[in-house]
C-alpha cells in the first residue's frame, strides 16, 4: 500500500503536454482552459484517470487548480503546498500562485481579454464553481465555455480507464444503523420539504446511505457512482453493472434500483416537469443542474441530506472508532520505540521508516488500507506541510533533526489519523520551543468547553494563540472531520477559519496545529477527537459540549519545555500519558512496554 510516488506525470513533460493542450484549445476556438484537481465526484482522492493536473503540471498534491492560456500556465496552491510545487513543477513553464494571495477568479480577470473564451469541463465544476468562473468572465466582456469533451482527455493518448472494483458490503454491527433505517430517515426529510428526489454525486454519502463500500480508489473505501434517492424511500443506484455480485443485490434489497452508470444523464434528463429536485450546489456537477433544468422540473439546492447524518457517527460507529484507535495506537507505539533505537543511527531513511510503520499496522490483521499517504518527513522535508516522499526526494533520518510522521490507517471499525514528531538526537532549544507552543495550542483545542452552535472557526483560534505571542503562525487549518471507514477528510465539520457548521456531538475532528521553518524542519502534533456533550455544568445556562480526544500514543517529552507551560497544561499532559500507558500497554510486547513506562512519565 506505502507507495513512494513513482511521477507518471514526469515535470519535464510538461511543456510539450501544455504545447499540445494549446494547440488542442485554438483549434477548438478556445483562448483558456481550466484543469482542478477533482473528478466528476469531487473526490479528494482520485483514480488514476482523473489526474488531468498531475500529468498536465507534475504537481501531485491533493487540491490545486491550473489555468492555460495561450501565453500562461498557472497553478493554484493553497498554504499546504506552496513549497511542494515549486518542486514538482517545471518553473520555466508553469508558474506557481498561492491561493492565499490571489484566486482564480480575480486573476481570470486580470488576463482574460474582451471577447476571449474560458472553457471547463462541466462535470468537474460545480454550480457554485461555475457561476464564480462566469462572474470573473462577464467582469472583462468574456465568455465562459462549457466543454462535452474534456481536451486534456484528448492529448493523453495512455490515459487509464475507469476502475471497476467489485461492491462491497459494510455490516450493521459497524454501520450501527441498516440502509433501511437511513433511507427512511432522509426521504422522510425529503417529502416533509416537499421535495420529490435528490440526486446524491457524493460516493460517500452514497456509501453511507446503503451501507456499501468499494475500492475504486486508493485510500478511501469508496464505490463510484451516482444516485436518486426519492421521497418514497427507493433508490436508483447508477454504477458500472460489472461491480455488482449476488450477495450485494441482495444486500440492496428490491427497493435499489441497479441502473447502469452510462444512462444517468439520459435518466435525469426523463425527469417531468412536475418534480422538484435537490441537488447539493457545491458538490453536484454543473452538467446535472444543466441537464436537470433543460427538462423543466424544479432544481432545489439545498445541502446533501446524507452530509450532516454521517458525519454526527452514532454509538456504535464511536464504539468501533475507539477500538480502531487502541489498535492503531499499539502500531504506532510500537513504531515509535523502534524509531528510538533505529533513528540514531543514520540508517533509516523516509521511506523505511514509513514502510516499517505501514508493516506494524498490517500486523494487526485488520488494516484494509492506509487512510492516506503517509507523510514521512526528516529534517527540512517535514516543513513540507503534504510532503510526499520519492526515490528523488528520500531522506535518512540524521541526529539533531526532528522527524514527523503523519498516518493512518482504514479498518473496518474506524478511520484513523495521528501525527507525531520525533527528536533524532538531542534537539535545539529553539525546536523545543516551537514543540511546546504547538503542544500548547494542542492543548487548548483538546481542554475547550463551548456553547451548543459553536463552530470550528469560533475555536482556531485557541490552536494558535501560543505561537501568536511568538509572532509565529501556521498557514493550514487546525482540524478536519474523519469518517467512518470512509474518508479521513470529511465535512461539513472542521477547525478552521472557515469551518462555520456548528459542531455536533458525535462529530470526529482533528486536532493538528504544527509551526514549519523552511529548509530546516516542521512540526504537527495530530489527535483524533470526538465532539461531546457536557453534563457536568454546574448551575449552566446554556448546553455545553467539549471534546474526547481516541487517538492514543505517546507525544515526544524530548521536546517539551515544561518552563513554557502552565500547571494545568502539565495535568493535561501528564493525564493524556498516563491514559496512554494503561491503555496500551496491555497491547504490546514486554520491551515495549518498558519504553512505553519512559516516554509517559510524568513530568512537572
Amino acid at each position: 500500500m506505502f507507495q513512494t510516488f513513482e511521477d507518471t506525470s514526469d515535470k519535464s513533460q510538461s511543456a510539450p503536454r501544455i504545447a499540445s493542450l494549446r494547440a488542442v484549445l485554438k483549434e477548438a476556438g478556445v483562448d483558456a482552459f481550466v484543469v482542478p484537481h477533482t473528478d466528476e465526484y469531487q473526490n479528494e482522492y482520485l483514480p488514476p484517470r482523473a489526474e488531468r493536473l498531475s500529468w498536465l503540471t507534475g504537481f501531485t498534491g491533493s487540491a490545486g487548480t491550473a489555468i492555460v492560456t495561450q501565453s500562461d500556465a498557472v497553478i493554484f496552491v493553497d498554504g499546504r503546498y506552496t513549497l511542494q510545487v515549486k518542486d514538482q513543477v517545471d518553473l520555466s513553464v508553469v508558474t506557481p500562485l498561492a491561493i492565499m494571495e490571489i484566486l482564480p477568479d480575480a486573476w481570470i480577470r486580470e488576463k482574460l481579454q474582451k471577447g476571449e473564451r474560458f472553457g471547463f469541463d462541466p462535470w468537474l465544476h460545480s454550480p457554485a464553481g461555475v457561476k464564480t468562473l462566469e462572474a470573473a468572465c462577464e467582469k472583462v466582456g468574456g465568455e465562459l465555455v462549457s466543454l462535452q469533451i474534456n481536451p486534456v482527455d484528448t492529448i493523453w493518448e495512455d490515459q487509464p480507464p475507469a476502475p471497476c472494483t467489485p461492491l462491497q458490503i459494510h455490516p450493521e454491527e459497524f454501520a450501527g444503523k441498516t440502509a433501511e433505517e437511513k433511507r427512511k430517515e432522509i426521504s422522510e426529510k425529503l417529502s416533509s420539504d416537499k421535495v420529490t428526489s435528490v440526486v446524491l454525486t457524493k460516493p460517500e454519502s452514497i456509501a453511507w446511505l446503503l451501507n456499501i463500500r468499494g475500492t475504486d480508489v486508493l485510500h478511501t473505501p469508496l464505490p463510484l457512482c451516482f444516485a436518486i434517492l426519492h421521497a418514497t424511500g427507493r433508490v436508483d443506484l447508477f454504477v458500472d453493472l460489472e461491480k455488482l455480485t449476488d450477495e450485494v443485490a441482495e444486500h440492496l434489497g428490491p427497493d435499489v434500483t441497479i441502473v447502469s452508470q452510462g444512462s444517468f444523464s439520459d435518466h435525469l434528463a426523463a425527469i417531468g416537469k412536475e418534480a422538484t429536485i435537490q441537488v447539493d450546489p457545491s458538490t453536484v456537477p454543473y452538467e446535472v443542474v444543466r441537464v436537470l433544468k433543460e427538462t423543466g422540473c424544479t432544481v432545489k439546492e439545498e445541502s446533501d441530506p446524507c452530509t450532516l447524518p454521517k458525519a454526527r457517527k452514532n454509538e456504535t460507529e464511536l464504539a468501533g472508532t475507539r477500538e480502531a484507535h487502541i489498535r492503531d495506537g499499539a502500531a504506532l507505539t510500537r513504531f515509535l520505540f523502534w524509531l528510538g533505537k533505529e533513528g540514531p543511527k543514520g540508517t533509516v531513511d523516509e521511506i523505511a521508516a514509513a514502510k516499517k510503520l505501514e508493516s506494524l499496522r498490517a500486523e494487526t490483521n485488520q488494516l484494509k488500507d492506509l487512510s492516506f499517504d503517509t507523510i514521512s518527513g526528516a529534517g527540512p522535508n517535514g516543513a513540507v506541510v503534504h510532503y510526499r516522499v520519492t526515490e528523488e526526494t528520500n531522506r535518512p533520518l540524521k541526529s539533531g533533526e526532528l522527524y514527523l510522521v503523519d498516518s493512518g490507517g482504514q479498518y473496518l471499525d474506524g478511520t484513523t489519523d495521528v501525527t507525531r514528531t520525533v527528536a533524532i538526537g538531542v534537539p535545539t532549544d529553539e525546536m523545543r520551543n516551537r514543540f511546546t507552543r504547538v503542544l500548547k495550542g494542542h492543548i487548548a483545542l483538546a481542554r475547550a468547553r463551548f456553547p451548543k452552535g459553536t463552530s470550528g472557526a469560533n475555536l482556531d483560534v485557541l490552536a494558535r494563540a501560543a505561537l501568536w505571542e511568538a509572532g509565529l503562525d501556521f498557514d493550514h487549518g487546525t482540524g478536519h472531520g474523519v469518517g467512518s471507514y470512509l474518508g479521513v477528510h470529511e465535512g461539513p465539520q472542521g477547525i478552521s477559519k472557515r469551518s462555520h457548521t456548528p459542531l455536533e456531538p458525535g462529530m470526529i475532528v482533528s486536532n493538528e496545529p504544527g509551526y514549519y521553518k523552511e529548509g530546516e524542519f516542521g512540526i504537527r502534533i495530530e489527535n483524533l477527537i470526538v465532539v461531546t456533550p457536557l453534563e457536568d455544568v454546574a448551575d449552566g445556562e446554556r448546553p455545553m459540549m467539549g471534546f474526547e480526544t481516541i487517538t492514543l500514543a505517546p507525544i515526544d517529552l524530548a521536546l517539551v519545555d515544561p518552563t513554557l507551560m502552565t500547571a494545568d497544561e502539565i495535568t493535561w499532559l501528564n493525564a493524556y500519558h498516563t491514559r496512554v500507558r494503561e491503555t496500551l500497554s496491555p497491547k504490546v510486547d514486554d520491551t515495549t512496554k518498558a519504553w512505553l513506562e519512559e516516554a509517559t512519565r510524568t513530568i512537572s
